[in-house]
């Protein structure tokens, strides 16, 4: 795997870097490629109960490597098309894979990294993060996702209010805008997501998946269809070890509470 996106894998945790802190971790047609595969190789792993993806040194990642992309857009649309193929692809292995995806924002979240975010399943933010889709700024339009998944995230007229200005949030912000589940102070940041991600190992990871698997895959269904799914799967779920182990909780919970 190339270096600009570190895996490491521990203790249920697979922690997915992008690693260009001198370029705050801009998005190259080796980033994208690589981040896929980090997330792929995560998601086929079964001692791996969530991801976090993180950029190195204190920022998420500020979007597209401008160099990388006037060096290409030199050579044709050829060239310029696996910048956003291999950087798509990563986005869409988010949700292909059945462990959540918990994106870990802090410092700059811009363009491609304000998309990246936005393909994750849980977003932690530091409270003063700077996140925006930019690209209206420089007169450019969204290739990660943008205009797809942000109506999807909060509507139409929010979406386009985000996309058409340009505007900058702040992690609070963000929190405020559904954009993201919770801020953290910047003292309290790294100890607030290490807290989350054990929160997250200590529950069962078959639960986990499925539950993620139903919302991803209900999305494309008939309401009473997904609901059917729901059924179908929940069925099978307590009829297993899911539903032992649930008893078994709910006793010990409540001989103590």
């Amino acid at each position: 795997m190339s270096d600009t996106v570190l895996l490491d894998i521990a203790h249920g945790v697979a922690r997915v870097t992008l690693n260009r802190p001198d370029a705050m971790n801009a998005i190259t047609v080796e980033l994208g490629s690589a981040l896929r595969a980090a997330i792929e190789e995560a998601g086929d792993r079964n001692d791996v109960s969530v991801v976090v993806v993180r950029g190195a040194c204190g920022n998420f990642s500020a979007g597209g490597d401008f160099r990388e992309v006037e060096r290409l857009r030199a050579e044709g649309p050829d060239a310029l098309l696996p910048l956003f193929a291999n950087f798509s692809a990563a986005c869409a292995m988010v949700a292909d894979i059945d462990q959540p995806v918990i994106a870990a924002v802090d410092g700059v979240a811009m363009a491609g990294g304000f998309e990246l975010m936005l393909a994750a399943d849980i977003v932690l933010v530091h409270a003063d993060a700077r996140i925006s889709d930019n690209h209206i700024n420089y007169g450019q339009v969204p290739g990660g996702g943008s205009t797809q998944r942000l109506p999807r995230l909060i509507g139409r007229q929010r979406a386009l209010s985000h996309l058409l200005t340009g505007e900058r949030l702040s992690g609070r912000e963000a929190v405020a805008a559904g954009l993201a589940l919770r801020a953290f102070e910047p003292e309290d940041f790294e100890a607030g997501v290490e807290d989350f991600l054990a929160s997250m190992v200590a529950r069962r990871p078959d639960a986990l998946r499925r539950i993620k698997r139903l919302v991803n895959d209900g999305l494309a269904l008939p309401l009473q269809r997904g609901i059917d799914l729901e059924q179908q799967v929940v069925v099978a779920h307590i009829a297993g070890d899911g539903g032992r182990a649930g008893v078994a909780a709910f006793t010990e919970k409540g001989a103590h509470s």
